[in-house]
């Protein structure tokens, strides 16, 4: 897609399957995918809505973390890109981009399942910046099995560390810089429930709840539940 602003049949927009296949171990990348994938690379325009800004963006390296850093890179925000090393060569073609679009970008390779690291995170964006305003939480990781008795426990921690933990960290490293200085931004989830509040009284993000006992063996295939 080349222009987001004139009338055009979305069916015929992007590639179309059967497309071959292609498996990769995880985590994979987007520059060896045919076709590859659409960020916006060509067709994002900005209009400076976060002209001044500083962000930090998790899983920036492909997806929908890739194409967050291309807009806000092209609305004038200065950008802090983090992704796992093996992710190093999409990632370089997002700070390219970035770079393109005349905004400062850092980028930072490391392991969000590693609390350390988070904070050093936080900590080394909000130096080489002068400040963050924002905060991305994009960076997710999903196994698929096609029996829960499949699912290891490393998995499974693994899972939660990244989706869940890894969120709380940055956020919780954030709000207590945010309240050092007494900016008036506010860290950003990636949910559509996130409400704009004073950032020293932003509460960290909640775990989602777990299946209820009672309610979870109901889900599972009847030889698990019954």
């Amino acid at each position: 897609m080349s222009d987001l602003f004139t009338m055009q049949d979305p069916t015929k927009q992007y590639p179309r399957p059967p497309f071959p296949p292609q498996p990769q171990s995880a985590p994979g990348l987007a520059a060896d995918m045919n076709p590859k994938p659409d960020h916006g690379e060509t067709s994002y325009k900005g209009s400076g809505r976060l002209h001044g800004r500083k962000a930090l963006i998790t899983g920036a390296d492909s997806g929908i973390g890739c194409a967050v850093a291309i807009a806000f890179a092209r609305e004038g925000a200065d950008l802090v890109l983090t992704y796992l090393p093996e992710e190093e060569r999409d990632a370089q073609e997002v700070v390219q981009l970035v770079e393109a679009a005349g905004r400062r970008v850092v980028a930072i390779p490391g392991d969000l399942q590693d609390e350390h690291f988070c904070f050093r995170l936080v900590e080394q964006g909000r130096t080489a910046l002068g400040g963050l305003d924002i905060l991305v939480n994009v960076a997710g990781k999903q196994t698929a099995q096609k029996d829960i008795a499949d699912i290891t426990t490393a998995e499974f921690d693994a899972t939660f560390r990244t989706n869940v933990y890894a969120m709380f960290w940055l956020c919780r490293r954030r709000c207590r810089t945010c309240r050092r200085v007494r900016r008036s931004s506010t860290p950003r989830r990636s949910s559509p429930t996130s409400r704009r509040r004073p950032c020293w009284t932003t509460r960290p993000p909640r775990p989602p709840s777990p299946p209820s006992p009672t309610r979870w063996p109901s889900r599972l295939p009847p030889r698990a539940s019954g």
